[in-house]
C-alpha cells in the first residue's frame, strides 16, 4: 500500500516519503492524571532528508522519535514507514522495523566495554540482512586507527563515534539521534555533528536529530519545532549550514 501525501508546511513529494504521521497521540496515566505527551501530530518525512526536532524539555520529541523509531507505540493515530503500517503492529514486527531500518545514537554511548571498536559493530553485523563492511564503517567515522581500541581508551567524542558507526553498519533507512552531542564539549560535539551530516550525504541516509541546541536547527533541511506535544512550526532553511559554520 502506497502512502497518502500529508499536506504539511514545506512537506515533501508524496512519491518521496519514507515516514508518514498522521494524528499521532501519546497519552500515559500518572496515578490519576493523564499526561499528553503528544497531541495530534502529523508529519511526513522524505528519504535522504535531514531533520532537527527543537523543543523545550517536555515537549515530546523523545516520545515522537521513539514511536517513529518503533520504540514505543501511539496511543492513537497512524503512522507508516514506507508500504509498512506500524500503529497496532505487533512486537516481532517492530522487532524486525527497528533491527533491518532504524538505527539509534543516545546522548550516552552504550558500548559494550570489554569489547573493542571493531568487535562492537561486528555484534551487529552478525544478525542485520545486508551490513557494511565493518571497517569501512569506522572509516566512515574518522576512527580508522582506533578500530582495536577499547571504549575506556577513547575520548567521549571518539565513543559517540563509534556508536554512529555502529547504528549505520547495518545500513539503516533511518538514522535517528537524540541528544547526541549533549555530553560533549563544544569542539567535539562539532566533529559529531560533522560525522552525522557525512552519512546523510554520503550514503543518503534520512537522519532526525533532537537537540535542544537552536544553532543545530541551521544544518538541517527541515526543523521542526514541538510545544506541549504538537508541532507548532515547521521551517524548510534555504540553504543547509556545514557544522563548522555553527556556533553557540
Amino acid at each position: 500500500m502506497s502512502p497518502a501525501p500529508l499536506h504539511s508546511p514545506a512537506g515533501p513529494a508524496s512519491d518521496d516519503i519514507i515516514l508518514q504521521a498522521s494524528g499521532l497521540q501519546k497519552t500515559y496515566r500518572s496515578g490519576e492524571v493523564l499526561v499528553h505527551a503528544l497531541r495530534t501530530v502529523d508529519l511526513s518525512v522524505r528519504r535522504g532528508e535531514f531533520i532537527v526536532l527543537l523543543g523545550a524539555s517536555g515537549s515530546g520529541k523523545s516520545t515522537l522519535l521513539n514511536i517513529l523509531g518503533g520504540l514505543d507505540v501511539p496511543s492513537a493515530g497512524q503512522l507508516q514507514f514506507a508500504d509498512h503500517r506500524l500503529d497496532g503492529a505487533g512486537e516481532a514486527a517492530l522487532t524486525a522495523y527497528r533491527r533491518d531500518h532504524v538505527g539509534f545514537v543516545f546522548q550516552f554511548y552504550n558500548l559494550i566495554p570489554s569489547l573493542t571498536v571493531r568487535e562492537n559493530l561486528t555484534l551487529v553485523t552478525d544478525i542485520a540482512r545486508h551490513p557494511m563492511n565493518v571497517d569501512e564503517a569506522i572509516d566512515l567515522v574518522g576512527l580508522g586507527p582506533r578500530r582495536d581500541h577499547f571504549p575506556a581508551q577513547l575520548s567521549g567524542g571518539e565513543q559517540q563515534r563509534v556508536a554512529i558507526a555502529r547504528a549505520i553498519v547495518k545500513r539503516p533507512d533511518l538514522l535517528l539521534c537524540d541528544e547526541p552531542t549533549g555530553a560533549l564539549d563544544y569542539q567535539t560535539g562539532k566533529l559529531v555533528l560533522e560525522v552525522i551530516a557525512r552519512i546523510n550525504e554520503t550514503l543518503g541516509t534520512t537522519v532526525i536529530v533532537i537537540t535542544h541546541n537552536a544553532a543545530i536547527a541551521g544544518m538541517a533541511d527541515r526543523v521542526i519545532v514541538l510545544t506541549d506535544g504538537a508541532i507548532s512550526r515547521i521551517q524548510a532553511n534555504e540553504r543547509r549550514l556545514k557544522p563548522s559554520e555553527l556556533s553557540w
